[in-house]
């Protein structure tokens, strides 16, 4: 432990790191590469905003995971904004035996999108990115995209949330009139 005066601090353990982090309610999205038969797909709730100026963003995947050698050679990928009734797709694809190819193109219904990645028509929102740059930052890897294409077909669906461990949910509120 180190005495910085009025507090003391001690590294604390992943586990500790994962369960405050968990405090910080996210949204829920779907990460493509490829399209057709060469579909990857994962569920990823580490999506920010970065720039408007140009249009950039950020993903954080896995240094060891199967998607980063795929972005890497493709330099380019697609962010899928889930909505509250695509909770199943969250969940399908979080699993490490989560399904690829064409298989996981109808699974999405998803179509081929300017950058040749999978975009969900039935998403919040969709963003499709050249890869800008990349970062190594621990066990991960932070992919920066160039935003080249959007879509936002659905903009009163109800965005999927996830919050201490679990999806949760927007409380209704009625609009002022």
């Amino acid at each position: 432990m180190t005495n910085t005066g009025n507090a003391l601090l001690a590294e604390p353990s992943a586990t500790e790191f994962r369960a405050a982090m968990g405090a910080f309610p996210t949204g829920v999205t779907l990460l493509t590469q490829g399209s057709g038969d060469e579909t990857i797909v994962m569920t990823l709730n580490s999506l920010t905003s970065v720039s408007l100026d140009p249009l950039l963003l950020l993903v954080s995947v896995k240094a060891d995971g199967r998607m980063r050698p795929r972005v890497e050679r493709a330099g380019s990928f697609a962010v899928n904004v889930l909505a509250e009734d695509q909770q199943d797709l969250s969940t399908e694809f979080a699993r490490p035996d989560r399904p690829e190819g064409d298989i996981a193109m109808r699974r999405l219904r998803a179509v081929t999108g300017v950058t040749g990645n999978a975009v969900l028509p039935g998403a919040v929102a969709s963003f499709e990115c050249t890869l800008h740059s990349e970062f190594e930052a621990g066990d991960h890897v932070l992919l920066i995209g160039r935003v080249v294409a959007l879509h936002h077909d659905r903009p009163d669906a109800r965005p999927l949330l996830f919050h201490r461990g679990r999806y949760a949910h927007l409380p209704y509120t009625r609009e002022a009139a």
